[in-house]
């Protein structure tokens, strides 16, 4: 019975801070002003706190065939939010002519 309690109690701390994680996100995406600085932010919090959220949720299901399942998406979605977010930010460092007025590169 206490061993239940203790999963309880360590599954709400780690998924409150997940869902901590995920206001942070919020509030850089709206706090910067230039599109790289908030996709970096959406992008580390939403790989964050998926992850931090999802393992919340592994203590409370406990070892089972869920926990591995969500387990796995945790490592499927760490390889592949970079990978997006990367994509996107070469796409916008390629086509946003304004660019190179935010980076003064010293020649």
């Amino acid at each position: 019975m206490t061993l239940e309690w203790i999963r309880f109690v360590v599954g709400t701390v780690v998924l409150c801070i997940g869902l901590a994680t995920f206001a942070l996100e919020v509030f850089g995406v709206f706090r910067f002003h230039f599109v790289l600085n908030r996709m970096h932010a959406a992008a580390i919090g939403d790989t964050l706190g998926i992850g931090i959220s999802l393992i919340g949720l592994i203590i409370f299901s406990g070892l089972s065939f869920t926990s591995l399942k969500m387990f796995l998406v945790i490592i499927f979605l760490w390889c592949a939010s970079p990978v997006s977010s990367h994509l996107i930010a070469r796409l916008e460092a390629t086509t946003n002519e304004e660019l190179e007025s935010f980076c003064e590169v010293e020649k």
